[in-house]
Order: C-alpha cells, then structure tokens, then sequence
C-alpha cells in the first residue's frame, strides 16, 4: 500500500462496523517500517481525536461501505520469515513492514538470521546465493537484496559487510 491512515468512528456492536466521523491518510514512505508507521500514526491519531470532539456537534457520520472494508489478522512472528524465492521487492516490504517485531528472519545454519535492515539492490543469481560480501548482497527469486543491519542468533546487531566477515561468506555461496 502507499497510504494508510486514521478514522473516529461511531461504535456499534460490530467490530469497527460504526459511521465514520473523521479521517485523515499518511503516505506510506518508501522506508517506513512498521515501528516508523505506529509512531506517525499514533501521532495523527492524537490529532484526528482532537479535531472530532471539536467538530462533533452538528456533524452527521458518513457510514462505511462494506465492500470496501479490509480486515488485518494478529501478527505472528513466523510472518517475519522470508524466502530467497521472494521478489526483492516483496523481501523489502515484509522486513520493513515486521520491524520491529517480529522482525524479518532468513534461515541460517541451525538458526535464523534476524534481518534488521535491508534493501534492495542490483543483481541476480540463483536465490539465496551471495553475490558481493562488501556490501553483503544476497540474490532473490527476482533482483538481489542488500543486507544492511543482521543479527546472528545470540549475537549483536552488526553490519551485513561485518556478518559476511565474521561468519566466512564467499561470493557463490549460499546463505
């Protein structure tokens, strides 16, 4: 999506079933993650709420079209879980969305490699196969992701150049 946004509603006895009184969208950045959003939201949330108490004498709720109603479900942390068959782009999407919790996750070794930041990145190859160690590149199912920031299991956050060191990856290799 590329926009998002806040409404006050009306309750009723359905769950956010109830007239809208007012709301306001927030362009989605092409960087925002997940932790980024909840605090531009909760921001505009403040501000939304304000302006309906002011405004809410004389103003009629507009109510909600049911066929364009979306619904989320509770976010797991098997949802931070990415596959190198993945677009890119979708790999992107999913790490920025899941930061900070639960964060993206790509299987490494006996565990995972916490993702904490990546982007991506020019390149193809076979998917999950290490492209340039400096920066630490990583081919998907279409394009490359760059792993900015990882975190091994047990480890610090650190940089994916100084992963890519530590841990003895060679361009060719898999991850």
């Amino acid at each position: 999506d590329t926009e998002t946004g806040v409404c006050t509603q009306q309750m009723e006895e359905g769950l956010d079933t109830g007239p809208v009184h007012l709301s306001q969208t927030h362009a989605i950045g092409p960087r925002e993650t997940g932790g980024s959003l909840h605090d531009a939201l909760m921001t505009l949330s403040a501000t939304v709420a304000v302006d309906t108490l002011d405004g809410l004498e004389g103003r009629v709720p507009t109510p909600q079209d049911e066929a364009e109603a979306t619904h989320c479900g509770k976010i797991a942390k098997q949802d931070g879980v990415i596959a190198w068959s993945d677009e890119a782009v979708a790999i992107d999407r999913r790490v920025r969305a899941m930061t900070p919790w639960p964060g993206g996750q790509a299987a490494w070794g006996d565990g995972m490699l916490k993702l904490r930041s990546v982007r991506p990145a020019a390149g193809e190859g076979t998917p999950g196969t290490i492209l340039s160690v400096d920066p630490l590149i990583v081919a998907c199912g279409t394009g490359a992701v760059e792993l900015v920031t990882v975190q091994a299991p047990g480890r610090k956050p650190v940089s994916g150049r100084d992963f890519a060191n530590g841990a003895h990856l060679v361009v060719g290799g898999a991850l």
